[in-house]
């Protein structure tokens, strides 16, 4: 197990900013690929952003150019920096690591919601 948590979810109004944070307390995520999923009211888990285990992030349409991912490995923890929040990124989001050696692990999700 990885002890995943995430944190930094909260209320904010439309245009403003939050940055998520997916720690492991159980071991490094230096291996494993991270990606960051949202679950809005009455909707399926979605996924929204991808962290290789180099860095590079990959995002769905409707984020880019507004989220951003990075990684700290000292830290074991990695971010998910969300601008120019609107009111339907209102979700449960969460974030999953990944490693074809160690399997899948998945946090517990932060809420976040974006109201004016």
């Amino acid at each position: 197990q990885l002890g995943l948590v995430e944190s930094g979810g909260g209320l904010v109004q439309p245009g403003g900013s939050l940055r998520l944070s997916c720690t492991a307390s159980a071991s490094s995520l230096e291996n494993y690929h991270i990606g960051w999923f949202r679950q809005a009211p009455g909707k399926e888990r979605a996924a929204v952003a991808t962290i290789g285990r180099d860095g590079n992030s990959d995002y769905v349409d409707s984020v880019k150019g507004r989220f951003a991912g990075s990684r700290e490995n000292p830290k074991n923890t990695v971010y998910l920096q969300m601008n120019s929040l609107k009111p339907e990124d209102t979700a449960v989001y969460y974030c999953k690591a990944t490693s074809p050696l160690r399997g899948d692990y998945w946090g517990q999700g932060t809420r976040v919601a974006v109201s004016s």
